[in-house]
């Protein structure tokens, strides 16, 4: 079986069919879906490639893109997009154009695109072997700093409450969880709780993220037993050092 695909798109069309045809000779398996929220839902987790066909549709289904937005953020999803100028600035109002790997200008050179779909797929095979790192924060800036640190070392997901890490982790299972201790509506420490609590994630490490290094703060975080914790202003090679040591260490555990 090939990488899986999914196609995004409103209908069959001749070109869409061509699309579909060439990505099964090179090698793709090829999953078709609606630019619907319900569509998306039921195939969200059957590909790590979404290929979208851009159409008219796109100024009328801005609810739509806005979920697609969230899956890819949330589940590293790779966005491929074919369409005119037009359909991909409409795309840009609720898809980041930061969140597009490969644009496809219309009229499509068929050949161009499987060739750079091709490599994507194989860059997400490499992606794969990376251990997986949850990183959960309420600060959306801290969250993408941290994240453009870790990611060419780590396969990187990230969410902004403890109730998405906790659906996130109900479907995956990360190498390590980075959790914030201090996040409104549910904390670092319940979300640790709940994540003991049950035998299908009790295993997974955890460490905090904590803006507080004073010894009364410290001590709190550590008597709920996490891997450990990290100071939210550690810069970016010490937070490299000390993750890479908790994975060494973890590996000679093993051996």
């Amino acid at each position: 079986m090939g990488t899986k695909i999914l196609l995004i798109s409103e209908g069959s069309t001749f070109m869409v069919d061509a699309i579909v045809k060439n990505l099964n000779e090179g090698g793709f398996d090829v999953i078709k879906c609606a630019p619907l929220i319900k569509e998306l839902k039921e195939h969200e987790d059957e590909a790590e490639i979404f290929l979208i066909y851009l159409g008219d549709y796109v100024e009328t289904r801005s609810e739509d893109m806005v979920y697609l937005k969230d899956i890819c953020i949330e589940k590293e999803k790779i966005i491929n997009v074919i369409g005119d100028k037009m359909e991909l600035d409409e795309l840009k109002k609720s898809v980041p154009e930061g969140l597009i790997t490969n644009y496809f200008s219309r009229p499509l050179d068929i050949k161009t695109m499987l060739s750079v779909m091709q490599e994507v797929a194989q860059n997400t095979e490499m992606l794969g072997k990376k251990k997986s790192i949850l990183l959960v924060d309420d600060d959306a800036t801290f969250l993408k700093m941290v994240k453009d640190w870790l990611s060419d070392s780590y396969r990187v997901t990230i969410v902004s409450s403890g109730m998405q890490a906790i659906t996130y982790i109900a479907k995956n299972t990360p190498d390590l969880i980075l959790l914030d201790y201090e996040m409104p509506i549910t904390t670092g420490p319940q979300v640790l709780e709940m994540i003991r609590s049950e035998s299908a994630t009790s295993t997974i490490p955890v460490i905090f993220l904590t803006g507080k290094d004073d010894k009364e703060s410290v001590t709190k975080v550590l008597a709920l037993k996490p891997e450990g914790y990290i100071l939210k202003n550690t810069g970016k090679k010490k937070l490299l050092e000390q993750i890479a040591n908790f994975f060494e260490t973890r590996k000679a555990r093993v051996f």
